[in-house]
């Protein structure tokens, strides 16, 4: 898999059209307007380069082009995280997690859980070494 990561609206862009599966220019400019007050110009080319990236496709209704996604939500975090820990923690994402641990950013909660899939992953690594 290839890089996936995406800038700030890039990411706001996608988390619309992931959600709505598909969207106009005017639907996505409409949503991100309140927040961020952009021109519609400015979500039209953004979508353009997206689109010149391979992360959007459009198909054509009426007069307006109608956006959607190309790659999912998923193989976009995964690069998007996985791109962070090569640049902030030297490729170890035990160190990502030891960071996070240290700086509090987990609540007890959220450890429970984690220690969960941490069971679950050693069991899956076990199975597959076998």
């Amino acid at each position: 898999m290839g890089k996936t990561a995406l800038g700030d609206l890039q990411y706001a862009i996608m988390r619309i059209l992931w959600d709505r599966e598909e969207a106009t220019v005017n639907d996505v400019h409409g949503i991100l307007l309140p927040d961020r007050g952009l021109a519609l110009t400015t979500v039209a080319t953004m979508l353009r380069k997206m689109e010149v990236k391979g992360i959007v496709t459009h198909r054509t209704e009426g007069r307006q082009f109608v956006y959607r996604p190309t790659v999912t939500q998923s193989r976009v975090t995964r690069s998007m995280v996985r791109e962070l820990v090569d640049r902030l923690f030297n490729g170890d994402p035990a160190a990502l997690v030891t960071h996070l641990l240290e700086d509090r950013e987990i609540n007890p909660d959220e450890l429970k859980d984690l220690a969960s899939e941490l069971a679950v992953a050693e069991k899956r690594n076990k199975n597959e070494n076998r």
